[in-house]
């Protein structure tokens, strides 16, 4: 159904049915008696559910027996330690899948479907789960059965049935003609069920689990948790590392208890290196950023109804967008009117001639009886309410078709002794309706390109007197041509640009995205349009220009061409599979029920989520709550932002397990004193997973990301490149940290020493790597005031690293004697410096490389 730009009434005032809603109050009342009109769903994981789940991690495993462990040599201050720490990590763990699953939650609320219903004498759309029984709803092509109904209105109506019955073929309904017989099948419209054609107005009968596809045990849940192809990637490379971590827990246990000690000493060595070899951050990272950034994306009225789908938001190549209502503002005013020789046009609205309410009151017979589209309610506030009222009885409609671009309308006039028939739609459409002549067909498409090639959306008009009032409708001819209709005149509407589209169409194109507008209208309006947003308007293709296009001739002359008019919903799908075919990453919006194919065709179909049908929404993967292009262009940007903190943080975590790792295998290796132990390895884990949650996931990028080429679709989270710069940088900080254990031993220090001096520069090397990675710049944004939640853990975890090497009742616990002040802070940034460096050098190579390539 359509919407008008007020989110809430879209009937006019003059519908006769609005009397015979229900008011909120009895809503209400009858909600608070039946519950609201759900289907029954999966419960969301309760926190014992969250709390298994996360105790599941394979280092929160491995923590656990090394407790154990403790608690057997008797060490029960780094067993309880330990088993503190175990509660920490899992409370962390189990907040933030709870901050997921109510950011999903809160997807669900938004993605759930409307329902368009009588309330307080006006037509509004609300939530469906708000429905009662009693409720008086309107539906039509497109639209979802918000509930099981009885109906009282039925215009050509015809149903799919087919998730309840499983026959594919539509169903037609009828009005029940006997009150004081129940209603058959074929009088009552069932939930979840799809209105392929015609109108229908409804009493609800029945709700949520109460209603027929409720009783059957039916679940249509709106957002799936599905794995992305990134997050498969990361399923591999944990298993991977974790295979890594056994094989060299098996191996360092092995060596020490042959070397240096006891089964259980060796054991605790081994899950310390296990512990560090496992980078199980990374699919907590996805989860999380996913969840929340699609959270984000629907705050700024892009819902996105499976987060996966934010990878492809940030890849889109090529942006296929509709004319009217995203990149105008649907909001329709006739300018200019053409009849019997007269013509009419105004900039500023002033009153229309008389002499052109013939062809208004035509026009206004040539659509529905209550319209919801706004150039149907333009047409019918011009012609006035009294001239709409006196419709009479419809007695046939031929619709709108991939063959007739027109619609025409058979009435039965009170006074008249003969049919009206009335039709409008493209020119071209009606020129052939109406088998004009060369000469008059030139002359009416002359007129309407003249006035569409100032901007206006252009519509002609028809009309024939036909048969007897005493006509059935079988006997009517099967197809509009043969009704004799006569040219009445043209109909110009005005539709402005949305004020925010240039800007927006600017920073897609600046982004490497091709800006491409697609749209029913006439071709010198959507030359017009186009070039008022900035898009190229130097090449206009119609769809009878298209359609007799081979494949291969197709496929090129869209490539060169970013303004397509006439076009329709076949032609939408064969553009999109040839932009697919052609390697781009396609974005297409779309409003109507014919735009499912295309919609579900594209890498990224976007829905309207004001004048959308259900059908479109359903097939899409990103519903647009505001229509607006602007809002599609950032939620573009922010799609690029969400991958690329999740990249950046990807690429920490890797970094980070380097120097952790090195230094708990290096010391065995060596025959050095050990530096790390299941509880410092903790602790590290403490300051490692709030910077993933909570510093990535809240950064401001650094980098204009809209200033950068889309990615590849297929490419890596993490390319070889990018893997290469992290373990360059963790190199750099094992080698800072493995210098300072170097340097200690060598001058002959205490192991207490030796063991706080390198977990000092092993913490120093993370706050460094966590400075690097968080910002784009590297190096130059290391130190920008751009997140308070670095500085905060940063200066944290400082303050904790010098708790534990100077307080002695905690430097106890971590087997650390404390060490001179001026050693410990050499200690803590020389990793800083070298890994900084290693950056920079990384990057002034890449550079120059870039510079040697283009040479």
């Amino acid at each position: 159904m359509q919407m008008s730009d007020s989110r809430g009434e879209i009937a006019s005032a003059q519908d006769e049915w609005a009397e015979f809603g229900l008011t909120s109050e009895q809503a209400l009342w009858q909600q608070s008696r039946d519950g609201p009109n759900a289907m029954p769903v999966d419960r969301r994981p309760a926190f014992f559910d969250l709390l298994v789940d996360a105790l599941r991690e394979p280092m929160l495993a491995l923590l656990v027996v090394a407790a154990a462990l403790y608690f057997a040599l008797g060490d029960l201050a780094e067993a309880t330690v330990l088993c503190l720490s175990v509660v920490v990590v899992v409370s962390s763990t189990v907040i933030q899948r709870g901050k997921t699953e109510r950011a999903l939650d809160a997807l669900r609320d938004l993605s759930s479907p409307q329902a368009a219903v009588y309330r307080d004498g006006a037509l509004v759309r609300i939530d469906a789960r708000k429905l009662v029984v009693g409720d008086l709803i309107f539906a039509e092509e497109g639209d979802r059965v918000p509930a099981d109904c009885d109906l009282l209105f039925a215009h050509a109506l015809t149903v799919d049935e087919s998730l309840l019955t499983g026959e594919s073929m539509p169903v037609s309904k009828t009005i029940r003609t006997d009150s004081s017989r129940p209603p058959t099948p074929g009088q009552t419209l069932y939930s979840a069920t799809l209105i392929v054609s015609g109108q229908a107005r409804a009493r609800v009968r029945a709700v949520g689990a109460q209603t027929q596809v409720g009783r059957i045990g039916t679940s249509l849940g709106a957002i799936h948790t599905v794995r992305s192809p990134t997050q498969q990637q990361i399923d591999r490379l944990v298993l991977v590392f974790a295979i890594i971590g056994l094989s060299s827990c098996v191996l360092v246990t092995a060596l020490f208890w042959a070397t240096r000690g006891t089964f259980v000493d060796a054991l605790l060595a081994g899950i310390t290196l296990a512990i560090a070899n496992v980078p199980e951050e990374f699919p907590l990272v996805l989860t999380i950023f996913l969840a929340l950034g699609a959270w984000r994306l629907a705050r700024a009225q892009v819902l996105v109804r499976r987060p996966p789908a934010i990878e492809t938001l940030g890849a889109i190549s090529v942006l296929c967008v509709d004319k009217t209502g995203t990149l105008t503002e649907n909001r329709m005013a006739i300018r200019a009117l053409v009849a019997g020789g007269e013509r009419w046009q105004s900039e500023d609205g002033s009153a229309i001639p008389p002499a052109f309410g013939e062809l208004l009151r035509l026009a206004a017979l040539a659509g529905e009886p209550a319209p919801t589209d706004p150039m149907e309610l333009a047409i019918g506030n011009a012609a006035g309410p009294g001239e709409v009222s006196r419709r009479g009885i419809l007695v046939r409609r031929y619709p709108l078709s991939a063959a007739s671009k027109a619609r025409t309308y058979v009435w039965r006039i009170p006074g008249s002794r003969r049919l009206l028939v009335a039709c409008k739609g493209a020119p071209e459409a009606i020129a052939e309706l109406c088998r004009l002549d060369a000469r008059e067909k030139s002359q009416l498409l002359g007129a309407a390109a003249e006035l569409a090639s100032s901007g206006l959306r252009v519509l002609a008009v028809a009309r024939a007197q036909f048969g007897s009032i005493d006509l059935a409708e079988s006997e009517l001819p099967p197809s509009p041509t043969d009704l004799h209709l006569d040219p009445l005149g043209l109909i110009g509407f005005s539709d402005p640009l949305r004020g925010d589209v240039p800007r927006a169409v600017a920073e897609a194109q600046a982004a490497g995205v091709r800006v491409v507008m697609i749209t029913g209208d006439h071709p010198a309006t959507a030359r017009s349009i186009a070039a008022a947003a900035g898009i190229d308007n130097r090449s206009v293709l119609s769809g009878d220009e298209l359609s007799p296009l081979d494949d291969g001739a197709f496929g090129n002359a869209i490539l060169a061409c970013d303004v397509f008019a006439r076009v329709s919903p076949d032609e939408k799908l064969r553009l999109v599979r040839a932009l697919r075919d052609a390697g781009e990453v396609v974005a297409m919006t779309g409003d109507g029920v014919n735009d499912g194919p295309a919609l579900k065709c594209a890498h990224v179909g976007i829905a309207m989520g004001r004048r959308g049908t259900d059908v479109a929404r359903e097939a899409a993967q990103v519903v647009l709550l505001d229509d607006r292009f602007a809002s599609i262009v950032g939620g573009i940007r922010l799609g690029r932002t969400i991958y690329a903190n999740i990249q950046r943080a990807l690429r920490y975590i890797l970094a980070v397990h380097v120097p952790v790792a090195g230094m708990a295998f290096l010391p065995l290796l060596f025959g050095g004193p050990l530096v790390l132990s299941p509880v410092l390895v903790v602790f590290l884990e403490l300051i490692i997973d709030p910077s993933c949650t909570l510093v990535f996931e809240r950064q401001v990028t650094g980098t204009d990301v809209m200033g950068q080429r889309p990615r590849a679709r297929d490419a890596p989270v993490l390319g070889i490149g990018e893997i290469g710069i992290a373990l360059a940088e963790g190199a750099a900080g094992l080698a800072a940290a493995a210098a300072v254990y170097a340097a200690a031993w060598q001058w002959g220090l205490p192991d207490g020493e030796i063991k706080a001096l390198t977990f000092s520069a092993i913490v120093g090397a993370n706050l460094a790597l966590l400075a690097l990675n968080r910002d784009g710049n590297g190096a130059r944004g290391a130190l920008r005031f751009n997140n308070p939640y670095f500085w905060i853990i940063s200066l944290m975890a400082t303050l904790a690293l010098l708790c534990a090497m100077y307080l002695a009742p905690i430097a106890s616990i971590f087997r650390f004697a404390s060490p001179d002040w001026w050693a410990s802070l050499a200690a803590f940034l020389f990793p800083m410096a070298l890994a900084t460096a290693t950056r920079s050098g990384v990057q002034r190579a890449r550079r120059l490389a870039l510079r040697h390539a283009r040479a």
